[in-house]
């Protein structure tokens, strides 16, 4: 999915539940890891995604990244659902899958890669690619996610309103 003339591509999936407490809907969010959003909090927050390697399918790489960004693994009874792709302001395109399970936040693990930092420092600093995760009911969620990402929440409780 990556070449000359194609935009970046990113996969990945939005987990939700109802809340053990209210009822309502609940949505996991990861917070990326590092210096640059360690002061960071509204709409800093996006769904477990990365990109896409050459010729990868891309709900394989969505569930790839979820395990790779939270440790987190679906099992293979768990139904997803596509949601509608989005474009961000960087032009990257995310497409996603959305999925009824409960994850522990507590229980997150990520995996790490390198930066510069500072930049254009010439030094490395190694981080976790998400240092942190969390259940947010819509409202919250709507909030604490980034705006290129708030369509995929807002389709996910269209259509289970509609289900409803």
């Amino acid at each position: 999915m990556v070449g000359a003339g194609r935009p970046r591509t990113s996969a990945g999936v939005l987990l939700w539940r109802r809340g053990a407490r209210t009822g309502g809907l609940e949505v996991f969010l990861v917070h990326p890891g590092g210096p640059y959003f360690a002061d960071r909090d509204d709409g800093s927050w996006g769904i477990p995604k990365g990109e896409l390697d050459a010729d990868e399918d891309p709900l394989v790489a969505a569930l790839r990244e979820l395990e790779e960004e939270t440790g987190f693994s679906l099992p293979p009874d768990v139904g997803l659902d596509a949601l509608v792709p989005v474009r961000l302001r960087s032009g990257k395109v995310v497409l996603a899958w959305t999925a009824e399970y409960d994850v522990n936040p507590d229980a997150l693990v990520s995996n790490t890669c390198v930066i510069e930092w500072p930049p254009r420092s010439g030094r490395s600093l190694e981080i976790p690619e998400v240092d942190r995760g969390g259940w947010f009911p819509l409202a919250e969620a709507r909030v604490k996610v980034g705006a290129g990402q708030l369509p995929l929440v807002d389709e996910l409780a269209a259509a289970l309103e509609a289900a409803a």
